[in-house]
């Protein structure tokens, strides 16, 4: 094994099998000791954009809200489940399936093209127009303002939807994508994602199609592989301890030195970040 990968490998807490039923259990205990601990918190918000990370999220959350309203005779315990499409969604189809499945408690959806776009003419009017890219991390950041709305009007926190392989390569905006109160599955690679799916009997077209971000209007659907140059697969294999080619390996550990910073709180005098 090489010697970041395994460092990397203890970083994230990633194992290389995994029992679905009890990582199930092991993420529904989590949801609920969270609502046990903090009893200000009555309601989990989640975007729900239609692919594999959200919609097992989404599921997890149900289940333990619903639990928690068996076990405690508390109605006010809720789940959100909210759409945030910037106008109308490529996927659309993926996401209203997304939501048959998860039936959620609460569902809303929130359209966030006017705030952007509205942020855009801002910089363009200043002369200092952003690009494409950039348009794509302030939708995502746009998202979580969204889902924090909503959770400020139902004491509610903000559930992400980061894992193991997102992690490791940085894939995911800071401050958007990348900012909730809990991260449920991110000790979990994309495949064993795909295996608490299977368990939990959900439509394998939303655990089967190709991961995309979606964020560039002039890439749409461009999908996650294509972005980082490298296999979801390949990135599995490695967060498992297997040997896999090194121009694949040094790909994943340069996203990984790359990215340092979005896995890391504010900075502070007292870090050792740069040690």
């Amino acid at each position: 094994m090489r010697p970041l990968q395994k460092e990397i490998i203890e970083n994230l807490k990633v194992k290389p099998t995994i029992n679905p039923e009890n990582e199930v259990r092991r993420t529904i205990e989590f949801l609920k000791d969270y609502l046990y601990k903090s009893p200000f918190i009555k309601s989990y918000v989640l975007g729900i954009s239609g692919g594999q990370d959200s919609t097992l999220v989404g599921k997890l959350a149900q289940l333990a809200i619903a639990e928690m309203r068996d076990e405690t005779g508390d109605l006010a315990y809720q789940f959100y489940a909210v759409r945030l499409p910037y106008g109308q969604q490529n996927d659309e189809k993926d996401a209203q399936e997304a939501l048959a499945y998860i039936q959620p408690d609460q569902q809303l959806t929130i359209n966030i093209k006017p705030a952007v776009d509205a942020m855009e003419v801002v910089f363009i009017e200043n002369k200092f127009p952003i690009s494409d890219f950039n348009k794509g991390n302030i939708k995502a950041r746009q998202r979580m303002i969204a889902q924090y709305a909503v959770a400020g009007q139902v004491k509610g926190a903000v559930l992400g939807t980061d894992h193991a392989a997102e992690s490791v390569t940085g894939f995911f905006t800071k401050f958007g994508d990348g900012s909730a109160d809990l991260m449920p599955i991110w000790r979990l690679n994309k495949s064993q994602g795909r295996q608490l799916l299977q368990y939990l009997d959900a439509p394998m077209a939303l655990y089967t199609k190709v991961p995309v971000a979606d964020l560039e209007d002039h890439q749409p659907m461009k999908s996650d592989e294509s972005a980082l140059g490298v296999t979801y697969e390949d990135i599995d294999r490695y967060l498992e301890g297997v040997t896999i080619s090194d121009s694949a390996a040094e790909k994943i550990e340069a996203w990984y030195l790359k990215s340092e910073h979005k896995r890391h709180l504010p900075i502070t005098i007292f870090d050792d970040f740069w040690k």
